[in-house]
């Protein structure tokens, strides 16, 4: 199992640095249901990661390792395409960079949070952790890697929860800070905000970048 947690890790990770997702729950929490959608919020991401994992694993898990307890070949090719389409997701993002003094663009919808209840604030984190196109990749990544070693499924399902938990990261610590700060996390929050909506597109970028090359990588070495 160990190993399977190793290869999860970097997608883990990256579907814990969603910038714009952690800009939505931040927004969420100053507004005037914060105290509810926030942890509603934290929690429809939770199912959305959770839910769309065990499906993946679910799929994958009829082609695990073979005899010799190597990974299947199709993993191989799985990390390929997955990591392929990481570097071009990258490079799109790369592009869409602000340049200059130009200010970053953010989604519209974004200005409706502050008026949304509690089963839209968990509709909302489903929605960006489970139906966003990076994550999704990034969770597919994950789940090929946990099932690619062939371990029972008590312990594929632990590797899911670790995968969940580290996942979940990038948009707890904002949650964290809120009720441990109280009416001073309001500033913090903010300059979080402000700066991540700044580096959105650079930091998801480098991100993708990197996790795409490791796949690639993992692919070459697994069918050479």
């Amino acid at each position: 199992m160990g190993h399977a947690i190793g290869d999860l890790l970097p997608a883990a990770v990256g579907v814990a640095i969603s910038p714009l997702s952690i800009v939505a729950v931040v927004l969420i929490l100053v507004s005037a249901r914060g105290r509810v959608n926030g942890p509603s919020f934290l929690l429809g991401w939770i199912v959305g990661v959770a839910g769309a994992g065990t499906i993946l694993l679910l799929v994958a898990s009829g082609a695990g390792a073979n005899d010799a307890g190597d990974q299947a070949d199709w993993v191989g090719w799985l990390k390929l395409v997955l990591g392929l389409a990481l570097i071009r997701m990258a490079s799109r993002r790369f592009r869409s960079r602000p340049h200059g003094d130009e200010e970053p663009v953010t989604p519209k919808w974004m200005g409706a949070l502050d008026s949304f209840t509690p089963p839209k604030a968990a509709g909302a984190g489903i929605v960006l952790s489970a139906l966003n196109p990076k994550n999704l990749v990034l969770i597919a990544a994950g789940m090929s890697a946990i099932a690619g070693t062939g371990i029972p499924g008590g312990d594929q399902a632990v590797a899911l929860i670790v995968f969940t938990v580290v996942a979940t990261i990038g948009v707890a610590v904002p949650v964290v800070i809120y009720f441990a700060l109280g009416e001073r996390s309001a500033e913090t929050l903010d300059h979080l905000r402000i700066w991540l909506v700044r580096h959105n597109a650079v930091i998801v970028a480098v991100l993708l970048l990197v996790i795409g090359v490791k796949l690639i990588g993992d692919a070459i070495s697994a069918l050479s």
